[in-house]
């Protein structure tokens, strides 16, 4: 308000002035005519015989001056108002708004800024939205400094301004986060063309490749940069030296690629690193920090997968349901209208395209009729058949392995019977998942019921696989054990023989020292096992891409260009083009991260090759499924979280850490290799430290916490803090059941309130609106020719009708047949329809109204 008046006296001002500038304009237009008609008298006085060309100069002058001093009004007009909205701006600058003025403007200021957050939203044009946009942003930029009272304007214009450019900073650095996710645009155009299911594929990659990037960090900075750095140099120890024997064939490529020669007494096992309790100028204790690595290895793994499971929960519970009008929400409001690139513009519509192919899925899956019994009697027959695949899968790698036992004692042995374990385990890792797959055809399920469900028997069969390795991995340690006796026997012998042969009969003559290469040296189980899984990890590698190129790449060539010439569809019948296999690739992902898990133990280096598979199988898959794969003929969206994955994954953590407990808990270490050489239990490396660099009362402390009878107590309590929690989660989950269905039951109801109100006598509502505005207009001038007849008649203020009379607005005023006249000052909220007579008495009344009295019988006034 106080804007408007100020502008309108602004503009009060500026009229008062442009009259005045007018008046001298016109008067000084008029001199100016005198001055010439002066002028022109006198000429004619002089002579009247002058040309006709000086009066056409003079007529040009008098134009040309007209010209100016119009020219002069538009530019003092132009100044006047720019002087006067100056000062208009200057005298609103000194005054100080008053507190209700400067609520109200704030409140504006406010309700501009929530236009402006929102106007995305709004379903205008977007011509309209691009000019209310505009406009707010202007209101918001001219009048959000003015909040203020005195010196106060500029600190708050300053905090303002400050605010902007912070909110400006967190849009730029969350826009800059999303840059720096890597591969993020690949993940992006995978689930534009092939849906949601196989981008969750690409993001458990990506953070696989998250979480083995700090595993490398941990054991490459805290195990093998130390021991590299600091320990001892390679050959000044038996450990660290390739054995005499060895040493012809220990570079030959043969070799190298069995892991044994250099690379065995390498850093990339266990058997490399030194007993030493500390190591070079920082006195770094080496043994304990490999032991406390691999401990935190596992540690780190289980923190990570059960945050990012709480996290995916947590936004599937906040995400709702997304039920109700599925279709209209993606025809409506899916697409983005920023988008400016055409290849991101194809990429969204094939991404609209998929959610509206996985939404029909999902729509007929729930409204399928089925025969139960006959669907039940299949699933069980395809549980069976599988049961079978998996019992007869763990027989033959049991029969691997203790075949290859016998042949890790024979010389002259071949390729294959070097690498039968682990050929034979990626060729069932390959061929079960397919047969699991045709064997789950007869289930029928739900794509994604099905593909838990493949999810769940390949990863049995995996892990079935992989512990049988383990149990036939176990016999070969306990015969390597037994062997390191008597080889530890050996070695005391031959350097106690060393010794007796050089010194002879004169002690005080030193020895010469024994070369590393001829000292006899033990089995070291620990390496054997490393070995047996970095074989594992390499040949799963090698057979994955194998698989991807030749079942992929070359069977999509193949269909593609050999299509014209052959006698049946390629494409649309056999062989076509692959599909991507979703549960085999994960379970692949699962288990070989099972396998590194277990193996990081015994191989530091064995994390290093895993993030170099997995950096490689971003890129190589990523180029596979965009140029060979197709979608799936039943699209389906995955879940809203990957928690089942996750699942899995703690799962197979779980089951890899009992292994490694064992051997630290139960088996003696190696008697010449590794960091816990020389010592009973490889745990004995914590009593020592506490021992001997602690204080004793810290020892003390230990001891007790490590007491059976406090240890029992702790972890009953935790079963039940699980248990209760459990249950007040449980409880919540119901909560929350019933508040949507109390929500859904209130939304129902209002919904039927509404469509019950507007289909209440609807073609009345349409008359009103229609006949109202008539009706007034008609009843206006009957109004006013009643009180020019009323006038001379000269009717008295009050006036009390009689029984047989009736009153001047009443319906009945002009008798039965009169038509119906609305008073001057009520509304018609139902209209009569033409042609309809008033009732006579004793009739029922057309409108539905009980019996009243009628007029003329003596009963009162007419009730209508």
């Amino acid at each position: 308000e106080d804007k408007e008046e100020d502008e309108r006296e602004e503009e009060d001002n500026g009229s008062q002035q442009n009259r005045a500038s007018r008046r001298k304009n016109y008067q000084r237009k008029n001199r100016e005519g005198k001055k010439a008609r002066e002028e022109g008298s006198q000429k004619k006085d002089r002579g009247k015989t002058a040309p006709a060309k000086d009066q056409k100069e003079s007529e040009n002058k008098e134009k040309k001056t007209t010209k100016r001093g119009k020219e002069g009004e538009n530019k003092q007009k132009k100044d006047r108002k720019n002087s006067t909205s100056s000062a208009s701006s200057n005298s609103s600058d000194e005054e100080s708004l008053s507190e209700e003025e400067l609520a109200m403007l704030k409140e504006q200021v406010e309700q501009k800024k929530k236009l402006i957050s929102t106007m995305r939203n709004k379903p205008w044009r977007m011509v309209k939205k691009l000019s209310v946009l505009r406009e707010a942003q202007d209101f918001v930029e001219k009048f959000e400094g003015a909040l203020g009272k005195g010196k106060g304007k500029k600190l708050y214009a300053y905090k303002m301004m400050m605010a902007k450019k912070w909110v400006k900073f967190k849009r730029d650095f969350e826009n800059f986060k999303t840059q720096c996710i890597p591969w993020e645009m690949k993940i992006k155009e995978v689930e534009s063309h092939f849906g949601s299911s196989v981008a969750s594929y690409f993001i458990f990659l990506r953070w696989m490749y998250g979480v083995n990037l700090v595993l490398f960090g941990l054991i490459f900075g805290l195990v093998i940069i130390p021991e590299v750095l600091m320990g001892m140099p390679y050959g000044s120890m038996p450990r660290k030296t390739v054995p005499r024997a060895e040493q012809a064939t220990a570079m030959d490529f043969s070799v190298l690629w069995d892991f044994e020669g250099y690379i065995k007494y390498s850093a990339l096992f266990y058997g490399y690193y030194n007993n030493q309790r500390t190591i070079g100028w920082l006195k770094y204790r080496l043994p304990m920090a490999y032991f406390m690595v691999g401990i935190s290895v596992f540690g780190y793994s289980l923190m990570v997968v059960i945050r990012s499971m709480a996290r995916n929960a947590n936004e599937s519970t906040a995400d709702g349901d997304d039920d109700n009008f599925i279709f209209s929400w993606k025809m409506f409001t899916s697409w983005d209208y920023l988008i400016g690139n055409p290849e991101t513009a194809d990429n969204k519509f094939a991404s609209i395209t998929t959610s509206f192919k996985e939404s029909i899925v999902d729509e007929q899956e729930s409204n399928k009729d089925e025969n139960i019994h006959l669907r039940r009697f299949l699933r069980v027959l395809a549980n069976v058949l599988i049961i079978c695949c998996l019992c007869g899968s763990g027989y033959l790698i049991y029969f691997v392995v203790k075949r290859s036992q016998t042949f890790s004692k024979m010389q002259n042995v071949g390729w294959y019977e070097r690498n039968e374990v682990e050929i034979v385990m990626s060729l069932l890792g390959m061929f079960c998942p397919p047969l699991f797959e045709t064997i789950a055809a007869l289930e029928n399920y739900h794509p994604r019921i099905g593909l838990k469900w493949q999810l769940g028997r390949i990863f049995a069969l995996f892990l079935g696989n992989l512990y049988t390795f383990l149990l036939a991995l176990m016999d070969d340690v306990n015969e390597k054990l037994v062997e390191e006796d008597a080889v530890k026997n050996i070695t005391h012998w031959t350097l106690l023989g060393h010794h007796n042969s050089s010194a002879g009969n004169d002690s005080s003559v030193t020895p010469p020292p024994l070369d590393p290469a001829d000292v006899p040296r033990g089995p070291c189980w620990e390496t054997t096992v490393g070995i047996e899984f970095v074989r594992l990890t390499v040949s799963d590698i090698l057979v994955t891409f194998i698989t991807i190129l030749v079942g992929d790449f070359i069977r999509a060539c193949f269909v593609r260009f050999v299509n014209y010439c052959w006698c049946w569809d390629l494409e649309a019948g056999f062989p076509s083009y692959a599909e991507f296999d979703i549960s085999g690739n994960v379970l692949g992902l699962i288990f070989n991260q099972g396998m590194i898990w277990m193996g990081s133990f015994y191989a530091p280096g064995l994390v290093g090759i895993n993030v170099l598979r997995l950096l490689t199988s971003m890129y190589f898959q990523c180029w596979a499924v965009m140029s060979s794969n197709v979608p799936h003929e039943r699209v389906f969206k995955a879940s809203k979280s990957n928690n089942f994955y996750m699942g899995l994954l703690l799962l197979i953590l779980f089951l890899s850490l009992l292994p490694v407990a064992y051997t630290i808990m139960s088996l003696p270490p190696s008697f010449d290799c590794g960091p816990f050489s020389g010592k009973k239990r490889m745990y004995d490396v914590i009593q020592e430290t506490i021992e001997l660099d602690f204080p004793l009362f810290v020892a003390k402390i230990f001891s007790y916490v490590a007491n059976p009878g406090l240890i029992i107590p702790a972890i009953l309590l935790m079963v039940l803090a699980i248990y209760y929690l459990n249950a007040v989660s449980e409880a919540y989950q119901r909560a929350n059941a019933e508040l949507k269905k109390k929500m859904q039951m209130q939304r129902e109801e209002e919904k039927n309130k509404r469509n019950n109100k507007a289909g209440t006598n609807p073609m009345l509502q349409d008359l009103e609106d229609l006949l109202t505005p008539s009706m007034k207009t008609e009843s206006t001038p009957k109004q006013a020719e009643d009180k020019k007849t009323e006038a001379p008649n000269g009717p008295s203020p009050v006036r009390k009708p009689g029984r047989g009379e009736v009153l001047d607005g009443s319906p009945m005023a002009g008798g039965r047949g009169a038509a119906f006249i609305p008073p001057s000052q009520v509304f018609v909220t139902q209209p009569r329809t033409m042609g309809v007579r008033a009732p006579y008495p004793g009739q029922p009344r057309p409108w539905g109204h009980p019996l009243g009295p009628v007029p003329g019988r003596g009963r009162g006034q007419p009730c209508y």
